[in-house]
């Protein structure tokens, strides 16, 4: 038989040119990339494919919980590969029912819906909005200033940051913003066809800004008062980043009456699957089935393979007591980091950040810092640092985010803060 497409040419050593143009003709360019072409990973490591090594600090955005190539993952994916990997949702399977119960458990009583990715589970969540409006003509969800939902047509209007909206017009109806942490803002902005409110436990491509207990607990109080919605984005700060489950836990713990607060729906993804690419989200109970059958759907979401591979990452993340660990890491890296700003207070203006979601703040106009202007302080600042062997992750125009591994060891976290230091000096000069 003829052929229409010609076999692809094979790999000569993996080399990065020949790398990436494999990918200039054939990979849609909807990504900056960064000049890396990377062939392995182990733990919080990741090699190129000239055989150098890059201390990960940014963990695939917040979704390498348990590093890279955990042999946990490994071994979950090729039992569960033996057994079933699909059978769409017409049918019952345990893996599914057993990590939903599980997601219960650790956020309160209510039912899950799993899907692929944060952005399908955001918009599963904007659905469950209208349905519940739907009766009294409400449609409307507010959000908040540099908020970031995903990049689906309904992620981007809901998404509170101008710059991904552009090219996109008209959006999607339904969506407003006002600023984030501003109760009154929030109260200000609700009309008759408001259903519902839904924000970022920590805003994280937003800059690494987090909520304040006063913000959440007042959000929770408007929405009891109004008939709102109040749901959560936990993609990114979610799945024990904090050192908590949720960020609301962490952000709350010992604040009066933070123990009785709940969100009525989150969306969770990233370290959920821990590479594996899967989404979900939660509704509490009064609101768990008003998504009735034929209302909601997927075809691959809450496979078998997928809820094997998230159970696992549970039971690691338990047994190594990892959430305790994002928090004392997280805490050093944090401390180092605000040492380093004291140090260097020209060039580094905040950190902030909870557990392992850490943003560094960068003072804007910063002399000698090289690379194509034309670029922002934040990409260049990020291939300065891969340059001496440091993977972290841009936000804004100058902003840094560290969202590495949960089993992040002392080692490496010191290893990395000694990397930022000596990038950060070499700017003093």
């Amino acid at each position: 038989m003829k052929e229409i497409v010609p076999a692809p040419p094979p790999i000569v050593r993996n080399q990065f040119e020949t790398i990436r143009e494999l990918f200039s003709q054939n990979v849609v360019p909807s990504y900056g990339r960064f000049d890396l072409a990377l062939s392995h990973g182990s733990g919080s490591y990741l090699f190129d494919v000239d055989g150098r090594r890059y201390l990960d600090l940014g963990g695939g955005i917040a979704v390498c919980a348990l590093g890279h190539a955990h042999p946990g993952i490994t071994e979950a994916l090729v039992a569960q590969s033996r057994k079933l990997v699909h059978i769409s949702n017409l049918y019952y399977q345990e893996p599914q029912g057993r990590l939903a119960q599980a997601l219960v458990a650790l956020v309160g009583p209510g039912k899950c819906f799993f899907c692929n990715s944060g952005a399908e589970a955001n918009e599963g969540l904007f659905k469950l909005a209208r349905k519940f409006g739907h009766d009294d003509g409400r449609f409307e969800v507010i959000t908040a200033v540099n908020s970031f939902h995903g990049r689906t047509l309904g992620g981007i209007a809901a998404t509170g940051q101008d710059k991904v909206k552009k090219g996109f017009e008209p959006m999607v109806a339904g969506f407003r913003h006002v600023p984030f942490n501003d109760l009154a803002a929030m109260r200000a902005a609700i009309s008759p066809a408001t259903a519902a409110i839904m924000i970022e436990g920590i805003q994280g491509e937003g800059g690494v800004t987090p909520a304040t207990p006063e913000y959440l607990l007042g959000l929770r109080a408007l929405c009891d008062e109004k008939r709102l919605l109040l749901l959560m984005d936990s993609v990114q700060c979610g799945h024990f980043r904090s050192g908590r489950f949720q960020s609301f836990q962490r952000i709350l713990e010992g604040v009066p009456g933070g123990d009785k607060f709940l969100p009525d729906g989150i969306s969770m993804a990233k370290s959920l699957g821990g590479g594996f690419p899967m989404g979900a989200f939660w509704v509490r109970a009064p609101y768990a089935d008003l998504l009735s059958p034929g209302t909601h759907g997927t075809t691959y979401g809450g496979s078998p393979l997928a809820c094997a591979v998230a159970l696992k990452i549970l039971e690691v993340i338990e047994r190594e007591e990892l959430a305790a660990n994002a928090r004392s890491a997280g805490e050093f890296l944090k401390t180092g980091l605000e040492k380093v700003a004291r140090t260097y207070p020209g060039i580094v203006q905040n950190v902030r950040g909870l557990g392992l979601m850490i943003g560094i703040e960068f003072a804007p106009g910063i002399p000698n810092l090289p690379g194509d202007p034309s670029k922002t302080q934040a990409i260049r600042l990020t291939s300065q640092l891969q340059a001496a062997g440091l993977l972290v992750i841009p936000a804004g125009a100058s902003i840094l985010r560290l969202l590495p591994a949960l089993n992040l060891t002392r080692g490496e976290a010191a290893e990395g803060l000694r990397i930022v230091e000596s990038v950060i000096a070499r700017l003093v000069g």
